[in-house]
């Protein structure tokens, strides 16, 4: 059974920092390309970083670009997103997603972030 976990999601103060986790199982983790999105009330969901299998190819948003960075461990079968200096806006569902050398894709439950004073 294919299964992709997000966690470390919670409610922090501005300013501060989470590092959220994505954990596959049921699949290859270690080819496919994971990508983190966040989704706001109200919002489309948006890219916020991602991470080739091979580690090589990395990409992240612009309103995200300094503060974020991700990494995989392969024999965890995780990749982490970690993420400082946190604001109001980061506020939502974070996402990852998995996708094969075939095109297939996995989609995870989600983990809610919330930034505010």
């Amino acid at each position: 059974q294919v299964q992709l976990v997000e966690s470390g999601g919670g409610f922090v103060q501005p300013g501060e920092s989470l590092r959220l986790s994505c954990t596959g199982s049921g699949f290859t983790f270690s080819n496919h390309a994971i990508t983190w999105y966040r989704q706001a009330p109200g919002n489309e969901r948006e890219l916020v970083a991602e991470i080739s299998s091979g580690r090589e190819y990395k990409r992240f948003s612009e309103s995200m670009k300094g503060r974020v960075t991700i990494s995989r461990d392969n024999a965890k079968n995780t990749v982490y997103l970690q993420m400082n200096s946190l604001k109001p806006d980061d506020t939502g569902v974070y996402y990852c997603k998995a996708t094969g050398p075939l095109g297939a894709t996995y989609w995870g439950q989600g983990t809610q972030v919330t930034v505010s004073s």
